[in-house]
């Protein structure tokens, strides 16, 4: 399988070209500690590689660096939204800022964020999706248990705008539904209420253009919560996940439903495959984990390319962003560190 994304980065062989790198990581979302894992990873990788790079932790402490002048780009690896980095907000200040930065723009960012909005346009296209309706925050007991007399059981409730498996229950039952939904109201935001499709979880990473091989996830566990994902060490990734066409055609439905939300660069994108073998797209990460347990450098490993040229190809995706480059001067290296204490 060779799809492409329609977005390819440039290649660069000296690091001294990417100038003084803020790797930009922590912040103050509920995926925190994701966060910082994953940036002290990336930051390792970059610099073994060369790359003058700098940990900063948070929007606000980034900002005040950017504006006086000590870094030439961003790699965000920012979790989630309110102070995360995935949500739009970064990226429309750093395009204010003209400062080039890795991953998708406004657009992709906030669309992908929105879990709800992302299945709205995957469903004008007609890219299958779990059947779902919306939540308003607060919403009474009835328009709760309207929504899940229309939905169905089994079914999911999460909030709309978080990620890592944050706040989420699987609902088997109606008894089951006012303790999920207490949960998830936990989050900022609107909540979500899908179809739960039973059967295998996939993923499937895209970077600097090229799709990676499918991972199909088997947790120890009912299903790939947040202990699944970042502590348990006894779940298995089995990539590929698939073979021939059944491949070729999930990582031809992740491409789609990663161009369909404007993303940019790099990302990876979660998908449900039933027991008939239909693939229903959950959602995109726009900012993808970087940690020891995570899945892009799983699937980038599968295909030859190790973490520490990852890391590489992913602030590649920070050139050619419009005039950004051309508008931002590399400082020397003189500025202050920046470095997160």
């Amino acid at each position: 399988m060779n799809a492409q994304s329609q977005t390819t980065s440039a290649r660069i062989t000296d690091p001294a070209q990417f100038g003084r790198v803020a790797v930009v990581m922590g912040g103050s979302s509920a995926e925190r500690e994701v966060s910082l894992d994953s940036g002290r990873n990336v930051l390792a990788a970059l610099k073994s590689r060369g790359v003058d790079a700098h940990a900063i932790d948070g929007i606000p402490a980034l900002l005040d660096a950017l504006r006086a002048g000590h870094f030439a780009r961003v790699f965000n690896i920012l979790h989630g939204q309110h102070g995360g980095g995935e949500d739009g907000v970064l990226q429309g200040a750093l395009e204010s800022l003209h400062v080039p930065y890795t991953g998708s723009g406004v657009l992709g960012s906030a669309l992908s964020m929105d879990k709800v909005r992302s299945k709205r346009v995957w469903q004008s296209l007609g890219l299958p999706t779990p059947a779902f309706v919306a939540l308003p925050r607060g919403a009474d007991a009835a328009a709760v248990q309207a929504a899940a007399k229309q939905v169905g059981f089994p079914l999911i409730v999460k909030p709309a705008c978080e990620g890592s498996s944050v706040g989420v229950t699987r609902v088997f039952e109606e008894s089951q539904l006012d303790s999920a939904v207490e949960l998830a109201a936990r989050y900022p935001g609107d909540l979500l209420m899908e179809t739960l499709i039973e059967g295998d979880e996939m993923t499937v990473a895209i970077l600097g253009g090229q799709v990676l091989p499918s991972i199909h996830i088997v947790p120890k566990g009912a299903f790939y919560d947040y202990n699944a994902k970042y502590v348990a060490e006894d779940t298995q990734y089995l990539c590929p996940g698939l073979e021939g066409t059944a491949e070729d055609e999930l990582r031809t439905l992740a491409l789609k439903a990663f161009d369909a939300l404007g993303c940019h660069g790099w990302g990876r994108v979660d998908v449900m495959r039933d027991r008939q073998g239909r693939n229903f797209l959950l959602e995109v990460n726009t900012a993808p984990g970087m940690t020891s347990h995570s899945l892009v450098p799983k699937a980038a490993r599968a295909a030859g390319i190790g973490y520490e040229e990852v890391c590489w190809r992913v602030l590649e995706t920070s050139l050619g962003r419009g005039s950004s480059d051309a508008r931002c001067p590399i400082p020397d290296a003189h500025g202050s560190e920046g470095d997160a204490s």
